[in-house]
């Protein structure tokens, strides 16, 4: 027979308690939040039967995510990052501000302080050269009417060829594939990288331990971040999943979104490769515009405060 006592007014008080709501110090939004988790969590329990044994391996388990860093990861597989650009995209709607390129999930893998250039840059420290393709990127960035804007901030970030990103990934140089680029008097911008690979989740860490539970794979497509940002207009967080990849719709982190697969063009010419100052014959194009909203207030032109890599350094 199932017990329940999670609504009765003692509980309930206990949980005020725990929550801090007896004194009046600390932070009262705080104490709401922590109620709720508190309240609702004991709910599960119940209503799930959660055993102790079953309790208590989440607990550990949460110890093992934290310390694996996977807390980024781990809500992103779980669609929860995907929820919050819904309901962003719903409150949008309700408010009558629509257009523009679409958002899509950050992830937890991006480092801030990438070096700054004027209209172009090159991305690659040229280690991969000898297993890369190597990536001609373009694009123009115009606002809400459709006429570029110029010295919009285009931050964008990738992995290399075996799907690691530098400052996680130890053995690649600082800032390799990670830069800023501030568009032309036509809005424009243009990067030579390297062909990304896709990635997945460690096998042997909590993120994918989760998802085996659930018999889901924990793959991403091929894919480039972006932060794009300009005054008077809505910091856009975004990313473009490549054309092609076998999990362009198959993301475990629900980042694939109409509007945001980019059509990368694998080009086999030698002499063109020569000309563009590259040894061999392949090499692949991709042009990909983004169009901002007009920033319905002055902190819509800024990120979120999600803490990051070396943001306060």
């Amino acid at each position: 027979m199932t017990v329940k006592i999670s609504q009765t007014s003692d509980v309930q008080n206990f949980f005020k308690e725990a929550s801090g709501f007896g004194n009046d110090a600390g932070s009262s939004r705080m104490k709401t939040v922590i109620n709720r988790i508190l309240v609702d969590t004991a709910k599960i329990v119940e209503d799930l039967e959660i055993t102790q044994d079953e309790f208590w391996k989440a607990v550990d388990y949460l110890n093992r995510l934290g310390g694996r860093h996977e807390a980024g990861l781990l809500v992103a597989g779980l669609g929860l990052e995907h929820f919050l650009d819904l309901l962003e995209d719903a409150k949008d709607e309700q408010q009558g501000l629509t257009g523009g390129t679409p958002r899509t999930i950050e992830g937890p893998l991006y480092v801030a302080g990438a070096p700054i250039s004027q209209a172009e840059t090159r991305m690659d420290d040229g280690s991969e050269l000898d297993v890369a393709t190597v990536m001609f990127l373009q694009g123009q960035v115009t606002g809400p009417d459709g006429k570029p804007v110029a010295n919009a901030v285009v931050d964008l970030w990738h992995a290399n060829t075996k799907g690691n990103y530098s400052y996680f990934d130890k053995s690649q140089s600082e800032y390799n594939l990670r830069r800023r680029i501030v568009t032309d008097e036509n809005g424009n911008y243009r990067a030579r990288s390297i062909v990304p690979s896709g990635y997945g989740c460690s096998l042997d860490g909590p993120t994918q331990e989760v998802l085996d539970h659930l018999g889901r794979h924990g793959r991403r497509p091929a894919h480039i971040h972006f932060f794009i940002s300009a005054p008077g207009h809505r910091h856009l967080t975004t990313q473009i999943n490549l054309a092609g990849d076998e999990y362009l719709w198959d993301d475990f982190a629900y980042a694939t979104r109409d509007g945001l697969v980019g059509d990368i063009r694998f080009v086999e010419d030698a002499e063109a490769a020569r000309a563009r100052g590259i040894e061999g014959s392949r090499f692949a194009e991709l042009t990909f515009d983004f169009q901002l909203q007009a920033a319905p207030a002055p902190e819509a032109e800024q990120r979120s405060a999600r803490p990051r890599a070396l943001q306060n350094a």
